[in-house]
């Protein structure tokens, strides 16, 4: 799998024009940093700007695996559902398919493994939790580790809970300011999975709710883009994962709290790949 340090290239949905200033301040955030930058077609509707979650995950250089895009908490919001199939072919990738429902936003990819929740569990009731798994696992080409779903969050997306530091490290949500209980059964099951489990803290008196958004940054190349909120946490943010990301160039992005408030952060809006020099940007794509 294709880790999100290694990627040079970020595609962001159309409809990232509707959440000015925001869309203003992270494109600017990428050409700062000579990150390379498309908009994609088919994607001009706000609804239709979470390309995390349904374009496809990329394995090597030249090959992706497209899922069954179908999140049960889209059931009764068909509007929310983009032509995804278009958009890949028309970027002509080389998909690998599999008809496992799976969200990109439950996938995180952490070296030679993957941490999902177990949401996806429920999302396919047709295989036995045994039998997804080592499905999944055939699909992914490498090890998954679930984690519990964190049941305050509908989606069940795992990049608002932990992210990939290194091979066997991962930096893992602020769950000691706001939930301790699960905090622990998370942290338990990151540690049965072999991984070693750091955490973010904001010392400061009530933490907002709002503050699991900086752990959803994008990450590309040797940048990580956080989302800023206007809080008093958005200071510490950027210093602790500063400090978990030292060979990173860690950038605050404004204005992202109106995206949060509708449920998602700058990882949620973004897909970063790698590209080589074959690359094609065609007519399904546009330069900012």
């Amino acid at each position: 799998m294709i880790n999100d340090y290694q990627t040079n290239v970020v595609y962001l949905a159309d409809g990232i024009r509707h959440y000015m200033p925001l869309a203003v301040n992270l494109l600017n955030a990428l050409e700062d940093a000579g990150v390379e930058t498309h908009l994609l077609r088919h994607t001009e509707s706000s609804k239709h700007i979470w390309v995390r979650d349904f374009m496809p995950l990329q394995m090597d250089e030249n090959r992706f695996l497209q899922y069954r895009y179908a999140p049960d908490y889209l059931k009764n919001d068909p509007d929310y559902m983009p032509l995804y199939e278009t958009i890949c072919r028309g970027l002509h990738l080389r998909c690998k398919q599999t008809k496992l429902v799976i969200d990109g936003g439950n996938v995180v990819k952490c070296g030679e493994r993957v941490i999902m929740t177990d949401k996806v569990f429920k999302e396919n009731p047709d295989y036995t939790p045994e039998c997804l798994r080592r499905l999944l696992e055939e699909a992914f080409e490498c090890e998954v580790c679930i984690i519990p779903w964190d049941r305050y969050e509908i989606f069940g997306h795992a990049d608002g809970m932990v992210r990939s530091i290194g091979d066997n490290c991962v930096l893992m949500n602020n769950y000691i300011d706001l939930d301790k209980s699960f905090r622990e059964k998370l942290k338990g099951a990151l540690e049965v999975g072999g991984f070693h489990v750091e955490e973010l803290h904001y010392d400061v008196p009530r933490p907002s709710k709002q503050s699991w958004a900086y752990l959803n940054f994008l990450q590309v190349k040797n940048n990580i883009f956080v989302p800023g909120l206007s809080l008093r946490e958005d200071e510490l943010a950027v210093e602790q994962i500063q400090k978990y990301y030292p060979h990173h160039k860690v950038v605050l992005v404004p204005d992202c709290l109106n995206l949060v408030m509708d449920g998602g952060a700058l990882n949620c809006i973004s897909w970063n790949v790698l590209c080589n020099e074959q690359t094609q940007h065609n007519d399904y794509t546009e330069n900012k």
